[in-house]
């Protein structure tokens, strides 16, 4: 069997040791306060360094962007200060982490900041059904999206100089890169979504006018930073957050990427939320999207090793990412790279707030891998 999985790769100037992403994951334990990464954080990550490369979680750009309780931002110093022990822990184990940046858009509620405004979107369009945790006393409950305030031409601008200041932040923080979150339903996606955007200005209308936000932001942040340490995030035929398949996604998403090919960004990570079509050989979007992005394409969705090793083989991408395996197993790769069982993670967990769930999944034993 090929072993193209623990290969290396390089991305953003760095040697990647393996193919292995761990994708970016919310988890839900920043200071009530600060809204900071805690110590455990670092714990939780430097754990994990084995992956070739760290998507760490969804971190909002600033207090507007929050829509779940517990989320460590990353507009304040204490914010970057903290996010600063989380890098530092991971480059000490051998690691390289990326920070993905995020704003969720209209998915939100007005308990979540401090001065209680409502979530904003491309329009005023709501959600019918979807619920965000918001801290009930020191618990998260689950509660109903308010609606949403549409945002002003010049509020859109604004947005964008908070994702090029967010990753300069973050660069001050010591992550190696960036990735824009413009996946899953929150606001980049919801600008591109014609059922959601029915905006009258530059940002709404045809299809470059409703990517025209995401591809502003890319340029901005690659200009702050630098285009090879800078990825976006996707998630064709999606429908997460109530959103609605694209009418024509080999045309929507063959122009975006060719435009961020244009842009010179380092990597174009694909997200399947069904972990179906990205397996699909005769599907078409998938290679579509590879013809039109020469650069390095995380693929995510349903991988296990025998899937990751035949889609490497095929070409149809250059590293895979996995994400809840990676919450039972901190040694996912060496468990991959033995063909040892993996362990399965406590859904009760995933957004509690404590080591529990957290910090506490073990890895194999010396002795179990030697047997392996």
């Amino acid at each position: 069997m090929s072993r193209k999985l623990f290969s290396r790769h390089s991305i953003g100037g760095q040697l990647l040791p393996n193919r292995v992403v761990m994708a970016p994951m919310n988890r839900n334990r920043a200071t009530d306060w600060q809204l900071a990464p805690r110590a455990i954080t670092a714990k939780y990550y430097a754990q994990r360094a084995s992956a070739g490369l760290i998507i760490a979680e969804g971190t909002p750009v600033s207090p507007q962007a929050r829509g779940c309780a517990r989320t460590p931002g990353i507009y304040s110093g204490a914010q970057v200060a903290a996010w600063r022990r989380v890098t530092k822990a991971v480059h000490h184990a051998g690691g390289r982490i990326y920070l993905q940046l995020w704003h969720v858009g209209r998915v939100g509620h007005c308990s979540l900041r401090a001065d209680g405004s409502p979530p904003v979107g491309p329009t005023a369009r709501g959600l019918h059904t979807d619920r965000v945790p918001i801290l009930d006393g020191s618990e998260p409950v689950m509660v109903r999206c308010d609606q949403p305030r549409g945002l002003a031409t010049e509020e859109v601008r604004l947005i964008v100089a908070d994702f090029a200041q967010a990753a300069c932040n973050a660069m001050a923080a010591g992550f190696d890169g960036v990735e824009i979150h413009a996946a899953n339903g929150y606001l980049f996606d919801q600008f591109r979504c014609p059922y959601v955007n029915d905006r009258a200005d530059e940002y709404g209308g045809t299809l470059s006018n409703r990517c025209r936000f995401l591809l502003e932001t890319v340029r901005s942040v690659a200009d702050a930073i630098g285009s090879a340490r800078v990825g976006v995030r996707i998630s064709p035929l999606g429908t997460a957050h109530e959103m609605q398949p694209d009418p024509d996604p080999l045309v929507t998403y063959g122009y975006l990427a060719s435009c961020l090919k244009r842009l010179r960004i380092g990597h174009l990570h694909v997200y399947d939320q069904d972990g179906n079509w990205i397996h699909d050989s005769e599907g078409d979007l998938l290679p579509h999207l590879r013809a039109c992005f020469s650069g390095t394409l995380i693929l995510c969705g349903g991988f296990d090793r025998e899937r990751a090793e035949a889609a490497l083989r095929a070409g149809r991408g250059d590293l895979i990412a996995f994400g809840k395996h990676f919450i039972a197993n901190p040694d996912l790769v060496q468990r991959l790279r033995i063909g040892a069982p993996l362990a399965h993670w406590n859904s009760t967990t995933i957004y509690k707030g404590g080591a529990k769930g957290y910090i506490d999944y073990p890895a194999l034993d010396e002795a179990a891998i030697a047997a392996a």
